[in-house]
């Protein structure tokens, strides 16, 4: 059987998946959801025209000769109403934010005055002396200047962040459509694994990719449905199949148990059901990579060896996520990095744990450790993963190769 190239099997996977249902959810719960249709204003940003400083509110053309003094006929504070035209000849306290009285064109910030009084309570002065001259605008924030009635404010496949919130409760989206999270079904497989509070026994190891693609998922906004561990017997193996058909997952996600192993049951259990392709494609680590679907649910079969599942996840999985939270799957963002070893691959696209540092400005790469696919500690140790292409057996130091830079 001929190497699929990592492209065409991530295209083929791709092909197979819609975003799922839309909803909509209180504000307060939309951090980190994607957006199910575009956002418009339904007011102007800001509302009203308003102060940016602490001062006191003019005709600016008053201010062209200073220093002058004049009455101050009012005090606004912010959140009250000033429903009068200022006169000409006269300034009216205005505090941060509150709202510009009618006529009044700008404002002359309190370190331009001879008012000296600024602690909580002091009421504003009978008159104000100012020594710098204002021009029409100034300190002034300007109705509609941030955002217009009916403006596009966020795409739909925008994932809402921090900041995306606050702008939307300025708006006053109490209610945000979004995609629903991804239910994605989550399997490991093999008699030889042990959750991590079990003593270890001969000839057991302690389950790791469960953790690891749970913690992605969960970075990713997805609500993981543990299967746990399957026993190498059909009857388990299809006993957590069907709980994640009940469960109407998304995806079913399994690492190990697809191989062609004499007690590798899951390749079995899913064709019975439904029907299963494994391919084997031109990568490293992670040869192996099952592709199907049980009763109408999308499989992924992930190798077993840690490592193996991690890069998996980052290469197939993560861009399927994607395409589920109602995103665009966008290309991994790449940073052009130097060599600072020379490194070995075996002809198939390879993907090498290391460490990246900038020394003199310049991103140097160094492999974190041997690069076995069940040294999990090195992907701990490491910040970035190299790109070696497809048919590159060595590269010298000092050569150029891309890297994935781990996010914080």
């Amino acid at each position: 059987m001929s190497l699929l190239s990592v492209t065409e099997a991530r295209q083929r996977i791709l092909a197979r998946f819609a975003p799922v249902q839309p909803d909509e959810i209180p504000l307060a719960q939309a951090n980190r959801r994607v957006l199910s249709r575009d956002i418009h204003a339904g007011t102007e940003l800001p509302p009203f025209d308003n102060s940016s400083m602490d001062g006191f509110a003019v005709h600016a053309a008053d201010t062209a000769d200073t220093p002058v003094t004049l009455p101050v006929l009012a005090d606004i504070p912010a959140g009250s109403y000033p429903d009068f035209d200022l006169p000409r000849g006269s300034a009216a306290r205005i505090m941060t934010g509150a709202m510009l009285p009618r006529l009044a064109d700008a404002v002359i910030p309190v370190e331009d005055t001879d008012f000296t009084e600024r602690a909580p309570g002091t009421p504003a002065p009978k008159q104000v002396t100012l020594f710098k001259p204002a021009r029409p605008g100034d300190s002034v924030r300007r109705h509609g200047a941030d955002l217009k009635e009916g403006e596009t404010v966020l795409a739909a496949g925008h994932r809402l962040r921090a900041q995306d919130l606050g702008l939307l409760s300025m708006l006053g989206a109490a209610q945000v459509p979004v995609y629903r999270r991804p239910r994605i079904g989550l399997l490991s497989s093999g008699d030889e694994l042990l959750p991590p509070e079990m003593p270890l026994l001969p000839g057991k190891v302690r389950d790791a990719n469960s953790y690891t693609l749970a913690a992605l998922m969960d970075d990713l906004g997805c609500e993981v449905v543990p299967l746990g561990i399957a026993a190498d017997t059909a009857a388990d193996v299809r006993s957590r199949l069907d709980q994640a058909a009940a469960e109407k997952v998304n995806l079913i996600l399994s690492s190990a148990g697809v191989s062609v192993g004499a007690y590798d049951y899951v390749k079995d259990v899913i064709v019975s059901d439904g029907e299963l392709s494994f391919w084997r494609v031109n990568m490293r680590p992670g040869k192996p990579l099952a592709f199907g679907q049980y009763k109408g649910i999308p499989f992924i079969g992930l190798p077993g060896n840690p490592v193996s599942a991690f890069v998996g996840f980052e290469v197939f999985v993560r861009p399927v996520v994607e395409k589920l939270s109602g995103m665009t799957p966008r290309p991994r963002p790449v940073t052009r990095v130097s060599l600072a070893e020379a490194v070995e691959s075996d002809g198939r696209e390879s993907y090498l744990r290391a460490v990246v540092t900038f020394e003199n400005g310049r991103p140097l790469a160094r492999l974190a450790g041997h690069q076995g696919s069940g040294n999990l500690r090195s992907v701990v140790l490491a910040n970035a993963l190299l790109i070696i292409p497809s048919g590159v057996k060595s590269l010298p130091p000092a050569a150029e190769v891309d890297a994935w830079l781990y996010e914080d």
